[in-house]
């Protein structure tokens, strides 16, 4: 298998973290994206300790921050000549509608409109580097997720589930588009659905939610490194070139909520994604 330079977010940890070391051992060039300095330079130091010839490097950025995204995004175009896979795989969730320094609703902004960013300030690297793929991480949840564009941040009515749910369908919705809009070029988009893992995305779940959490994940969850391997699978896996727009689950393509396939909501979706992330 030809090296790749794989570009991970929300690799300081979870899947992410898991993804990056069983490519990393497979002798592809790996980017950590993490929020946390200290957790992504641990998570780079413990690959290197496991495999000495790794050639892996970490960043750190907030997804929920824009301007740190484009921070991140010149970083990459001005140091890394090639992006062969770019894994959008940051995530987190919110027990109550909290807001960024941009004014947008947290979730959302981590999930999706961070993500978003990337991938469009990336897209002519990507298609430079072709054959290349985008792999989303997406969830089960967005199966209850709705896209209301009159209240997409849920300014009225924000729960933790529907929120996330909300920023999931994004995730699925957004690879489809890429998918329809990068046809030709030799870059694939697909998404999917990692499993119940047990990692620390619900640590912004409310105080009374945690330990359901607690007992959720000791019975049903499965472990990041089974989470990784999926995310592994889509990224460099030889069964899934030229799939494109294509949602996964288990390493196997599955039906999406309709509204995903709808492409006058991807068209939606991206225009106003735009137009929230500053983009003209």
């Amino acid at each position: 298998m030809t090296p790749r330079t794989i570009v991970i977010t929300g690799a300081s940890d979870g899947i992410g973290k898991a993804a990056a070391q069983q490519l990393a051992a497979q002798g592809h060039r790996v980017v950590l994206v993490g929020r946390s300095p200290d957790k992504t330079r641990a998570a780079v130091e413990q690959i290197r300790a496991g495999l000495p010839t790794a050639q892996v490097r970490g960043l750190t950025t907030d997804f929920a921050d824009l301007a740190q995204v484009r921070d991140l995004a010149a970083t990459l175009l001005r140091e890394e000549q090639r992006i062969d896979v770019l894994a959008l795989n940051a995530g987190s969730v919110f027990g109550k509608h909290l807001l960024t320094t941009e004014g947008h609703e947290a979730t959302l902004a981590t999930n999706h409109l961070g993500g978003f960013l990337l991938a469009e300030l990336l897209r002519d690297r990507l298609i430079a580097s072709a054959p290349s793929r985008i792999v989303i991480t997406s969830s089960g949840a967005h199966y209850r997720g709705t896209l209301d564009f009159e209240n997409l941040e849920l300014a009225k009515g924000y729960q933790l589930m529907r929120g996330y749910a909300r920023s999931k369908l994004a995730n699925v919705v957004y690879a489809n588009y890429l998918a329809r809009d990068l046809e030709g070029t030799g870059v694939t988009a697909n998404s999917f659905h990692p499993g119940v893992v047990a990692t620390n995305i619900w640590r912004g779940a409310p105080a009374w939610l945690r330990p359901i959490l607690g007992v959720v994940k000791k019975v049903r969850m499965i472990s990041p490194d089974e989470g990784g391997a999926r995310l592994a699978y889509l990224a460099t896996s030889p069964e899934v070139a030229g799939t494109t727009g294509t949602y996964f689950d288990e390493n196997k393509p599955k039906d999406p909520l309709p509204a995903a396939l709808d492409h006058a909501v991807q068209d939606q979706l991206y225009a106003v994604s735009r137009r929230l992330v500053g983009l003209t």
